[in-house]
């Protein structure tokens, strides 16, 4: 891993990335769900209806989010990662006051942008754009922040609806954020001076003429054939854990053991993120895209071919291998591939394309949920999606420019 040296040296935005990943947990599906049998009650909302407003306030989220995400390019981290905070707080006490399913649309909404989205794009973009031979492990490193989030946050939660009002736990959320704003701003203590004397390292080096603005990206065959892969995680996790209330109907488990699978979800999560920083560094990124849907497609066809408890925390571990895998890839993967001028605005780019996708799944399954279709159904199809979407990957052709 990293020297104590660095880690002494950088541990303040390390811990930054770490603790805007962990934020981003309040706009999370896996988060949010927890509250989807509460609220298709309050609301009298069918398991379609619920995932079309969803998906909606989501899809929206991604639009907004290609042009929000590129001014961490332009505007102070310190300032721009203030501003998200304060959106994501706002919008976690819109969402305990909620009247109607409209409200409930504009708030969903504002959790995907400044959860989902915006918070762990601060995050995870200072690290890649900082740090270059050390880039995989300080992305596992601030990633740790979404399983940290995952394992603490859904018992909490299930313990809570005994004790109050599923409303008010939006509350404490907003609450909860809020405080964490001057914790951000100590943490970015002095950042001003790091940022200055990046950048003139990098004018020194010519680095900035090398590196590739959007408009190229969106050109490169790369792009599109890694596309497919790239977005199978966001959506199939966001489809299937979106719905996991049904899915536990349906599969004979109560739903105190999906909440606890999350644990064993967190713990493969975190050691393949851990794995994973020094695997990108060595292998490079674009090298294991081809190969990091495997634990999926095997979670998927888990899901597909049993319905036994002990089937749950196996397919949770194996979605949590691949979360792991896929905080720190998509982390290092568009700096390596593209430099880190124009990271924003790439990294907004992909992950907009994410969030989309993330927009479209809940929807979709729910859809399908109504019309009749199985659990397993949908799990067999997930595994051939991941397939197929290897194996696009795979004849990726070398990209023109070395890696960052």
């Amino acid at each position: 891993m990293l020297p104590l040296s660095f880690l002494a040296a950088h541990w303040r935005l390390i811990a930054f990335g770490f603790f805007m990943c962990l934020c981003s947990s309040f706009g999370q599906t896996f988060f949010i769900s927890l509250f989807s049998g509460n609220i298709r009650g309050t609301f009298g909302l069918s398991h379609g209806e619920f995932g079309s407003i969803y998906s909606a306030g989501t899809l929206v989220s991604a639009a907004v989010l290609i042009w929000l995400g590129r001014l961490v390019d332009k505007v102070p981290l310190h300032v721009f990662s203030a501003a998200v905070l304060l959106g994501l707080a706002g919008t976690c006490f819109l969402f305990g006051s909620v009247w109607s399913a409209a409200a409930l649309g504009v708030g969903v909404f504002g959790l995907r942008l400044f959860g989902q989205g915006l918070a762990s794009h601060a995050g995870i973009t200072a690290m890649g754009r900082y740090f270059e031979r050390e880039r995989g492990r300080t992305i596992s490193l601030a990633s740790l922040g979404y399983p940290a989030g995952e394992a603490l946050l859904p018992i909490a939660v299930v313990a809570a609806f005994a004790l109050v009002d599923w409303r008010l736990i939006w509350n404490a959320a907003g609450v909860a954020v809020l405080i964490a704003v001057p914790l951000m701003l100590l943490l970015l203590r002095g950042h001003g001076a790091r940022d200055a004397a990046h950048k003139q390292r990098r004018h020194e080096q010519g680095a900035d003429a090398r590196d590739r603005a959007l408009g190229e990206v969106l050109r490169d065959v790369g792009l599109w054939l890694r596309l497919p892969a790239i977005l199978a995680p966001s959506f199939i996790f966001t489809g299937l854990i979106f719905h996991q209330v049904h899915l536990a109907e349906s599969k004979g488990w109560p739903l105190a053991l999906m909440a606890g699978s999350f644990t064993v979800f967190a713990v493969a999560s975190v050691v393949t993120t851990i794995l994973s920083g020094p695997l990108v560094d060595r292998v490079s990124a674009r090298r294991l895209v081809p190969v990091f849907l495997l634990p999926l497609t095997l979670g998927c066809l888990v899901l597909a071919l049993s319905d036994a408890p002990m089937s749950a925390p196996i397919f949770m571990v194996l979605l949590g291998i691949n979360s792991g895998m896929t905080f720190v890839l998509m982390g290092a993967l568009w700096p390596e591939l593209y430099g880190v001028t124009h990271l924003g605005a790439i990294r907004a780019f992909g992950q907009s394309a994410m969030v989309f996708s993330t927009g479209l799944a809940p929807a979709v399954m729910g859809l399908a949920i109504d019309w009749g279709t199985s659990i397993e159904t949908i799990g067999l199809a997930c595994a051939v999606y991941c397939v197929a979407a290897s194996a696009l990957a795979a004849l990726v052709p070398r990209p023109r420019r070395a890696a960052a």
